[in-house]
């Protein structure tokens, strides 16, 4: 376990840089552009590339020593935060240097994921898998309980700049971190059989396909993903016209206090049994707080509304977590874990793609004060800038609610739950 937390120390202080990047570009785009669809456009471009190659990353991690992919991975993913930091430095940071930075970005944290995945099975125990998950989504919010607040408070003295150069010392931090432990652990051989992306990539297809109960709960992440994605795109600019980017990013942070409380009590105690049924049921919260948060201009309401649908999250990621990992091989989880992060994470890009074109020309028009739905929905949930991602939010929590119900108590999941 001690390995392991050096390795989570690592992530969890990059989480922080990254995250705060994150927040800042968002503001940044959002003022030089005004444009919902220029922030999807960011995020898609932040996440695609490491989503369609996460099954290369994956496979690599297989064949080749996971800590050196981590170590990888880092170092690469900062030339593109440094592209990004020169452009705007030379005056040049228009939309255009954002997005090569961004996917040169992306491109080598594709050879991070999965490894960083993998390693939790190579270094820990089946009894572990449920703290450790808890301990890894700690890390992972890190990014939304305090980068956001960090942000914020940065911007209001300092610009983009200096959030840049934060998060790329904190790469090397990480790189540290890792290379400390894998200096103490076995090294692992190359693989001596003939390299083949397309028969490995096969091959984990198959496995995934032939455990029904992890094609479901690949399915059900997908869809989970796909409405997560709406409320991590809009949930800026529906608030920006209420508020501004230091009080945005303080709303953020204090909303994942929810989620660090759920990884918290995950790490802690642990999750022993009922996974399935705790996935379901977290789901439906999930959705029925995802809907509150669009509801109300009232910023009491919705960061209340946002601290809940941030709780539970992590019962939602680990339980799915643990149902997968207990039914997969660990010579072949590298590999596994890329493929599905491509296809749950496609439910990310799905959403990023078309949430800022709904928002700037279907559902913003029409809850205007002089809109089409102004008279009807409008006098419940008000009107103006920023009430049309309210509606989108509403309509995309009770979507999540009625996928959870038709999907989560499929049979297939429910057998994981007795085989483990």
């Amino acid at each position: 376990m001690k390995k392991f937390m050096t390795i989570w120390a690592g992530e969890f202080i990059a989480n922080i840089g990254s995250g705060m990047t994150a927040f800042a570009l968002s503001v940044y785009v959002y003022q030089l552009t005004k444009s919902v669809t220029w922030v999807s456009v960011i995020t898609i471009l932040a996440y695609l590339p490491t989503i369609l190659l996460n099954p290369v990353g994956g496979i690599l991690a297989d064949r080749f020593d996971r800590r050196l992919m981590m170590i990888c991975g880092d170092l690469f993913s900062a030339i593109g935060l440094i592209y990004i930091l020169i452009s705007i430095q030379t005056g040049h940071g228009g939309m255009t240097s954002i997005l090569i930075g961004l996917i040169i970005n992306s491109v080598f944290v594709s050879l991070l994921d999965p490894s960083y995945k993998a390693t939790v099975t190579d270094l820990l125990t089946e009894e572990e898998y449920a703290k450790a998950s808890g301990l890894v989504q700690i890390a992972g919010n890190a990014k939304y309980l305090i980068s956001p607040a960090l942000a914020g408070l940065i911007l209001g003295f300092a610009d983009i700049r200096v959030i840049l150069i934060i998060d790329i010392c904190t790469i090397f931090v990480t790189v540290f971190a890792v290379a400390s432990v894998r200096r103490t652990i076995e090294k692992v051989k190359p693989r001596q059989d003939k390299f083949n992306l397309i028969r490995e990539f096969k091959e984990g297809m198959q496995i995934i396909v032939r455990n029904k109960g992890v094609t479901a709960l690949v399915l059900l992440m997908a869809f989970m993903c796909f409405f997560i994605g709406f409320i991590q795109t809009l949930i800026i600019p529906m608030v920006l016209p209420i508020s501004n980017a230091r009080t945005v990013g303080i709303m953020e942070s204090i909303s994942a206090i929810g989620m660090l409380a759920g990884s918290m009590v995950i790490g802690i105690l642990g999750i022993k049994k009922h996974y399935s049924k705790i996935l379901v049921t977290a789901l439906i919260l999930c959705g029925c707080f995802m809907a509150l948060t669009g509801i109300s201009t009232d910023m009491a309401f919705i960061l209340s509304a946002s601290i809940l649908f941030f709780t539970t999250l992590p019962f939602v990621n680990t339980c799915a977590d643990v149902l997968i990992r207990v039914s997969i091989p660990n010579e072949v989880q590298g590999r596994i874990w890329g493929l599905i992060s491509l296809l749950t994470q496609i439910g990310y890009v799905a959403a990023y793609a078309v949430c800022g074109i709904l928002a700037d020309h279907v559902f913003e028009p029409i809850m205007l004060k002089n809109g089409r739905f102004a008279a009807s929905i409008g006098k419940v949930i008000g009107t103006g800038e920023g009430r049309g991602i309210g509606l989108m939010l509403i309509l995309a929590g009770l979507l999540m609610v009625a996928v959870a119900f038709v999907l989560g108590n499929r049979k297939s999941i429910r057998e994981i739950e007795v085989a483990k």
